[in-house]
C-alpha cells in the first residue's frame, strides 16, 4: 500500500476517543458502517489504544457511502474532543498550526507515523504539511475546526494532495483575519 513520504508507521496506534467520532456523524451507523464495523465500534473505550488500520477503514468506508461532507464533518468532530486541552495554550491561528504535530502525536503513537510541519506563515496566509496516513479531506475539516475555535474562519484548501500522487499533502490557508486572531 503507498504511504506519504517519510510514513513508515511502524506500531502506528491510535486513541479509541478517535475511532468513536465515527458514531458521533453517524445517526444510523450500522447502515452505514455494516453490521460487523458496527458491533467493532462497539468494542473500543475511548481510552484505549488500537491499530490506526481500523480508524483509516472507517474512512474508506465514510468516504464511499457518506463522501466528503461525512469525512470533513468526521475531522471537525474529531478536533472537538482535542479542543479543551488544545484550548489551554493556543489562543492563535499561529498557535494552532504550530501545534498542530502536537495535537497529532497525543492521539497517535508509534515509530514513524508522520505529522505536522509548518512551510510558511505569514499575516493572513500559512501553508502546512502532512505525512500522516489519515484522509486529507478529514485533516482538512480538523484544521478549519481547530482554527474557528481560537476565533479565526479560514479558508483551507489543499495545495498538494497525496490522494492525486504528490509525495505529502500540503494545506494552505488563508484568512481575511491578519489581527490577533492570526498572530498575537
Amino acid at each position: 500500500m503507498r504511504r506519504p513520504r517519510g510514513y513508515t508507521g511502524e506500531d502506528h496506534t491510535t486513541l479509541g476517543s478517535d475511532i468513536l467520532t465515527v458514531l458521533k456523524i453517524l445517526k444510523l451507523p450500522e447502515q452505514v458502517l455494516g453490521k460487523r464495523e458496527s458491533d467493532r465500534l462497539k468494542q473500543v473505550r475511548p481510552d484505549g489504544w488500537y491499530p490506526v488500520e481500523q480508524l483509516l477503514g472507517l474512512m474508506e468506508i465514510l468516504e464511499a457511502h457518506v463522501g466528503n461532507y461525512g469525512l470533513m464533518q468526521l475531522g471537525r468532530r474529531m478536533f472537538e474532543g482535542h479542543k479543551p486541552r488544545v484550548l489551554v495554550t493556543a489562543k492563535t491561528a499561529k498557535d494552532v498550526l504550530y501545534a498542530f504535530d502536537d495535537i497529532y502525536h497525543h492521539a497517535n503513537r508509534g515509530t514513524g507515523i508522520g505529522g505536522w510541519t509548518v512551510l510558511k506563515f505569514e499575516p493572513g496566509h500559512a501553508e502546512v504539511e502532512n505525512n500522516t496516513p489519515h484522509h486529507c479531506i478529514m485533516e482538512q475539516g480538523m484544521l478549519t475546526e481547530a482554527l474557528l475555535a481560537v476565533g479565526c474562519a479560514c479558508n483551507v484548501t489543499q495545495k498538494r494532495c497525496f490522494r492525486d500522487g504528490a509525495d505529502t499533502c500540503i494545506f494552505e490557508i488563508t484568512s481575511a483575519f491578519a489581527d490577533r486572531r492570526w498572530s498575537a
